[in-house]
């Protein structure tokens, strides 16, 4: 053990390695990983200087968890690792981070209840209703994309990834179809607002704060409407929803359709984007999946999501004093769980640098660490990626990529831009 790991926090001295930059997030995936992978080969945890922030804020640092072992012990550990007081890799305070959060910044057994409660408005027949509208939506923007490839070189993710999450969140909480690309903007600029073609510096704050005011705002309208006239709709029943007599206000509604229509949309779609540049980069891939596409569409998906990992990390912070991996830690101290890291951890996965649809097992942390926090829409996004990747690969010409533009963000691992034409 290090004797800094049991010095005071102020006291620590920050790791030479900076992950904390946003010169470092610069970088590509690729480069980066080998930052982590150094990070991983090193005993116990590391210790970092905080992020920028754009609030005041007296956090001396944080702990970087980079193995997948690590990452799954602290996941499935709430006692001992809280998200109570916030998720954030970025310093910021935790009376914003859960109106932004809903239960993602909540402990058992209050997120027990809250994830039952949303959960419960799952009904076999929602989710059958749910998956008719996919597939649908799915042929209609595969068409689409389609025809607009024939006309000449398309932006793949304005042109196809960004479609079916936001009709998939619009139909199923009942967005208007004039409100829904403000809606899909708003949800998209929150996810990348460190990135300066959103918002400078300067304009951050108010930037992020406007598009949460948005993606609320809709969701609190939308759940009054529903409560005055119900449809047989998702939002109708999750604001029928009682678990243990307890209902959601319409005020956790709006800070739930912040949560669906934030992750359940971008995570999707930068999954999508990545995904299918990885299938054209490897032709006898997409070959191979094609050869039996039901039966070998399950593992495939999952590996789309270990290659994307469209989020990049979330945090944890000490419950009590306590080790992570031999290294002290005292009780307040932030833990940055990093899902990049342990996606391309060679302990945990056989050759992680390569894309593979064959991998199994794949214990990927692309939905999570595990334990209560687990992604709950996993589901959703395995069936979006499966019913769109089916209309894809079944119809689609060989193409031609150009160069992707990457988003500047610490937060999402996502792609801007990405030029395609047909071969």
């Amino acid at each position: 053990m290090n004797p800094a790991d049991s010095a005071p926090a102020t006291a620590r001295r920050f790791h030479r390695l900076d992950i904390s930059a946003p010169a470092f997030w610069a970088r590509d995936f690729r480069s980066r990983d080998e930052v982590f992978a150094r990070l991983r080969a090193e005993p116990g945890l590391t210790w970092h200087a905080p992020a920028p922030a754009l609030f005041p804020h007296e956090e001396p640092g944080f702990w970087a968890v980079t193995r997948h072992r690590d990452i799954a012990y602290i996941s499935r550990h709430p006692e001992l690792f809280t998200s109570s007081l916030g998720i954030s890799m970025d310093p910021m305070p935790v009376e914003l981070q859960r109106p932004t959060s809903f239960f993602l910044t909540m402990d058992p057994p209050q997120h027990t209840r809250y994830r039952r409660l949303v959960s419960s408005a799952f009904t076999p027949k929602q989710v059958r209703r749910i998956e008719s509208q996919i597939r649908a939506n799915a042929a209609e923007i595969v068409d689409e994309f389609l025809a607009d490839l024939g006309a000449g070189p398309v932006d793949l993710v304005d042109s196809l990834s960004r479609k079916l999450p936001m009709r998939t969140v619009s139909d199923m909480i009942g967005i208007e179809s004039a409100d829904r690309e403000a809606v899909a903007y708003a949800a998209e600029a929150m996810f990348s607002s460190s990135d300066e073609e959103y918002a400078s510096l300067e304009e951050r704050a108010s930037f992020f704060m406007t598009q949460f005011g948005i993606l609320h705002g809709a969701g609190t309208e939308l759940a009054a409407r529903r409560r005055r006239e119900p449809r047989d709709d998702l939002m109708s029943a999750i604001v029928a929803a009682e678990v243990d007599g307890h209902r959601l206000s319409d005020e956790e509604i709006g800070a739930f359709m912040v949560l669906l229509a934030s992750a359940g949309n971008d995570t999707t779609k930068q999954t999508t984007s990545h995904g299918f540049k990885a299938l054209v980069d490897h032709p006898a891939q997409r070959e191979w999946l094609l050869e039996d596409f039901d039966g070998r569409i399950g593992g495939a998906v999952e590996e789309f999501v270990r290659w994307a990992t469209p989020v990049l990390h979330f945090a944890r912070h000490a419950v009590t004093d306590t080790e992570v991996a031999g290294t002290p830690v005292r009780a307040g101290e932030k833990l940055v769980l990093f899902y990049c890291a342990a996606n391309r951890d060679e302990t945990a996965l056989d050759a992680p640098h390569i894309f593979d649809l064959t991998r199994a097992p794949n214990p990927h942390s692309g939905f999570g660490g595990g334990g209560a926090h687990f992604c709950l829409g996993a589901w959703l996004a395995r069936m979006q990626l499966r019913l769109l990747f089916h209309e894809l690969l079944t119809r689609m010409p060989d193409v031609v990529l150009g160069e992707p533009e990457y988003v500047h963000s610490d937060f999402v691992h996502g792609i801007k831009r990405m030029p395609v034409r047909s071969a």
